[in-house]
């Protein structure tokens, strides 16, 4: 009999010896939050003393860091995508809080499985930018080889799975993949971001009911930026709030100010420890704003209104942080202007350096499938290199 029918479910795999602590009992990020709003920063830039999680000036510098770069670096995705020099982008503006207060709440060992505006937390573990922009191009400094699609970055490196342009695939997945970290015994804890308009898909319910059956140590979070594409929220959920729907599956679920990177830090690091001391699975909602459209396809004017966009950029996240930073005497107007400056910097050379790359090699559209190549595919991959190239397109090498 197999480990996985011997066991129960819901019960521990870990010998009796080696069995987990009970879970800790219900925080701001537990059980009965899932109706709440759990937050820390104030719009004057302070803080709320019962719920601050005390970060040090150092992590809260380099959350602010990353903010900044993502926005810069979105920006440009975008203006290079408008002038045809990339294919598709999806930004996160507006929503960089919610994914950068995660990756910096993990340990590397940990996995990620991101929906589209996630990718950033590739950035903040340690992926190399040039690598990472080579990506949105798909060259031949893409590590894909330029098979994925433009906004579908992942990296063995740090963790980091790709998502899938259908909605929702990636939460089962995630689910598995902790089930599966579970049964190794190990300590790794997976992280599995979706929009709302996820949580009406199947996907989201079976992994939930699966999550929480077999106690699997992850994350679950909902990044609820009101519009599922064009679909406000109450259009395709009767539910008062997102994270209510984890009670129905007895998932501890929690809703936290999205654009407060304080609150989701805090509610992340406690579903973390909560899932890697063995108390299985947590549902997240991060209440956020998409401010720009849904893809560079796409004209958020024709569903939405400029007011309510201008009502949500007041509560921007790197406005918030950066008050609270100068708050606290660690930004002021001419550390902002240099660490612009630098951000810019970085990505211009990231850019310069890779868009001068040539497509990747033809050849490698053999790789990566067999260990060894058949011969079929040995015939059919000399045919190839004895062809002459196509053309480029727009007539360049």
């Amino acid at each position: 009999m197999s480990e996985l029918e011997a066991t129960p479910p819901g019960a521990s795999t870990r010998p009796a010896a080696d069995a987990p602590p009970p879970p800790a009992p219900p925080s701001r990020a537990g059980e009965g939050d899932d109706e709440g709003l759990l937050s820390v920063l104030r719009d004057d830039g302070s803080l709320d003393p019962a719920t601050d999680p005390g970060l040090p000036e150092a992590l809260l510098l380099r959350a602010y860091r990353e903010i900044k770069r993502l926005r810069l670096l979105d920006a440009r995705m975008l203006l290079l995508q408008r002038q045809g020099r990339v294919g598709f982008y999806g930004a996160c503006t507006g929503q960089e809080a919610t994914p950068i207060a995660t990756a910096l709440a993990l340990e590397p060992t940990d996995w990620i499985f991101p929906a589209l505006r996630e990718s950033v937390t590739m950035l903040v573990r340690g992926f190399p930018l040039r690598t990472y922009v080579a990506q949105v191009f798909g060259n031949s400094g893409d590590l894909l080889k330029g098979r994925q699609m433009p906004s579908h970055m992942s990296g063995r490196l740090v963790n980091q799975v790709s998502w899938s342009s259908c909605i929702g695939p990636q939460i089962p997945q995630a689910v598995g993949a902790a089930w599966a970290a579970k049964l190794r015994r190990d300590s790794t804890v997976v992280v599995g971001f979706m929009g709302d308009g996820a949580t009406s898909e199947p996907d989201f319910h079976s992994a939930m009911n699966f999550a929480a059956v077999f106690r699997a140590p992850c994350v679950m979070i909902c990044q609820n930026n009101h519009w599922a594409i064009s679909v406000p929220t109450e259009r395709q959920t009767a539910s008062r709030t997102i994270a209510i729907k984890g009670r129905a599956y007895g998932v501890p679920s929690a809703r936290v100010d999205g654009n407060d990177v304080l609150a989701v830090y805090r509610a992340v690091s406690e579903a973390v420890a909560r899932a890697r001391a063995g108390g299985g699975p947590s549902f997240i909602e991060a209440l956020t704003y998409r401010v720009g459209a849904h893809s560079s396809s796409d004209d958020p004017s024709r569903y939405r209104s400029q007011e309510e966009v201008d009502r949500w950029t007041k509560r921007d996240p790197l406005l918030r942080l950066g008050r609270h930073l100068a708050a606290r005497g660690l930004m002021d107007d001419a550390a902002e202007a240099a660490l612009e400056a630098e951000l810019n910097a970085e990505i211009a050379a990231a850019v310069a350096e890779v868009e001068g790359m040539d497509p990747p090699a033809r050849e490698t559209l053999f790789d990566d499938v067999y260990a060894e190549l058949p011969w079929h595919l040995r015939d059919q991959r000399a045919e190839l290199l004895r062809s002459p190239k196509a053309p480029a397109h727009g007539g360049g090498r």
